[in-house]
């Protein structure tokens, strides 16, 4: 999981785009896909293994952000009575399968390995496969026929797994839907029943999260906008056109930085997600061979430094009080709660995957959040694991061999999947500190009201300065702070802080006290 979501509406300004095409040569971030592979692409579009079910009867529909065109899931949700009268739900969730398209050992699955999952920067994508796959023939778009791992998930009126099917299918979408829309409609009672159903199945899988003690984090992304300052010519400002890929370059405007809390459609639509890939990593362990996500319980010295940071914001969190139990509680529409929910998300380090054969299971199964086994299924456009992972629970269905090809890269599948996450980890860090440098680049100098919410208190007591972070009541920024000499910094306490650094590509934010 991110650790801070960023969007950014509008086209970034020419300084940061330059900026963060700088940062993709720094990282070595792929850059566009040879020859071959686009050549390979192509003809896999055109000519995909198709299976033999037709599932084009099921009026599947998809849930993604407006924009989106890699769509990897689509869902339909039924009411369903049981053998003994019972009640329950019937989910179908079809994944784009990525195998109809790449062929092991061709250029193409190569270049897939070589960049293991798709990066997002603010001003685009770096894909994991060419966008004739990605947002093409492999995409779930409406109202085409396409490739799919259908699951189908029965569940009790609880909301508890009862059966799972998995199977190759041809599946056709209805219709695109974006989470507003869909918030919209449900609350109004206007939704049909199976988009009414996302929310009545959501609150159950919630609840059932809640009884098995995990925990969802609904982080609010940064959002950053353009807006007019100068010369009234709206929302976003005066344009020039300039040289750098097409766009236009904004003239008289500034950047605004908020927090956008996830509305509860996210989470319903993540609790499908989740079940099903709780679900995939059942189907795994039962078959004796699989890839796990796995995460070990947080150490206490981690839950300890989030207890700091909730006093450093002023969240109240009674001793008797679960971390669970506090996040489930917390408003992310509240400033102070999505700053604390961006920190919470420190637990989450130490996330592996973890590969098991012939029905040797490893010491964990778990994932500590999610508290049950889970697995990675459901993106396989945007992650090369999920692609593997279908194919372990397909053969576990099926109770056929699992491919030789799937075998054979298990084992170096987590050390690929580690590296990946690592550069995308560091791409959304460097983002974050390049927009928040451009977002403030005219305002050194200026002093901000903040909290101090982290301290590195190895520092202090050895004639160093401390050195802390600051998360600013206004703008939605949290940054670096450098202590006084032989000063400690005020954790827990407010702080006005001077801005001495802000420089997109040169200088990251940077504060001391005012």
């Amino acid at each position: 999981m991110p650790r801070r979501h960023l969007r950014v509406l509008g086209a970034p300004e020419a300084p940061l785009r330059a900026a963060l095409r700088a940062l993709r040569g720094e990282l070595g971030v792929p850059d566009a896909f040879p020859l071959q592979v686009l050549v390979e692409a192509e003809h896999a579009a055109k000519s995909p293994r198709l299976p033999s079910y037709d599932a084009t009867d099921i009026p599947l529909f998809t849930i993604d952000p407006p924009a989106s065109t890699d769509l990897d899931q689509a869902m339909h949700l039924s009411r369903r009575t049981g053998a003994a009268g019972g009640r329950g739900y019937r989910v179908r969730y079809a994944i784009a399968d990525v195998a109809a398209f790449v062929t092991p050992g061709t250029a193409l699955d190569a270049e897939a390995h070589r960049r293991v999952t798709t990066l997002y920067f603010p001003d685009g994508k770096v894909p994991l496969h060419p966008a004739c796959l990605s947002e093409g023939a492999a995409s779930l778009l409406p109202d085409h026929t396409r490739p799919a791992v259908l699951w189908t998930l029965d569940l009790d009126a609880d909301g508890r797994t009862e059966r799972v099917d998995v199977r190759r299918a041809l599946v056709r979408s209805r219709a695109k839907l974006d989470y507003a829309s869909v918030q919209k409609e449900i609350d109004a009672g206007t939704a049909e029943e199976p988009l009414a159903l996302l929310k009545e199945i959501g609150h159950l899988r919630e609840r059932l999260e809640v009884e098995r003690g995990g925990i969802s984090l609904h982080v609010p992304e940064q959002e950053i906008v353009e807006r007019d300052d100068i010369g009234g010519h709206g929302a976003q400002g005066t344009y020039a056109e300039d040289d750098i890929g097409g766009h236009e370059a904004p003239g008289a405007y500034a950047l605004e930085i908020a927090y956008r809390a996830p509305l509860p459609a996210d989470a319903w639509n993540a609790q499908i997600s989740l079940l099903t890939g709780m679900a995939a990593a059942e189907l795994m362990l039962g078959g004796g061979t699989g890839i796990l996500r796995t995460l070990p319980p947080a150490p206490d010295g981690a839950v300890g430094r989030l207890r700091r940071t909730a006093t450093a914001l002023r969240i109240d969190w009674p001793h008797h009080v679960s971390y669970a139990g506090l996040v489930r509680a917390l408003d992310p529409h509240e400033p102070r709660h999505a700053a604390f929910l961006q920190e919470c998300t420190t637990l989450l380090r130490g996330a592996h995957y973890t590969v098991f054969r012939d029905g040797a299971l490893p010491d964990i199964t778990t994932h500590s959040a999610v508290a049950a086994p889970y697995a990675h299924c459901t993106a396989p456009l945007r992650r090369l694991v999920d692609r593997y992972t279908a194919e372990l629970c397909l053969a576990a269905v099926a109770g056929t061999p699992v491919p030789e090809w799937v075998l054979a890269a298990l084992d170096t599948l987590p050390d690929e999947m580690a590296g990946g996450s690592r550069l995308a980890g560091r791409v959304e860090r460097e983002c974050v500190d390049l927009v928040e440098a451009a977002l403030l680049r005219d305002r050194v100098g200026e002093v901000f009201d903040g909290y101090v919410v982290d301290v590195e208190e190895e520092r202090t007591g050895k004639g160093e300065p401390a050195r802390g972070t600051v998360q600013l009541e206004s703008p939605a920024v949290i940054g670096r702070v450098d202590g006084r000499d032989g000063e400690p910094l005020p954790l827990g306490e407010r702080l006005r802080v001077r801005l001495t650094q802000a420089e997109p590509g040169v200088a990251k934010v940077r504060f001391v006290p005012a």
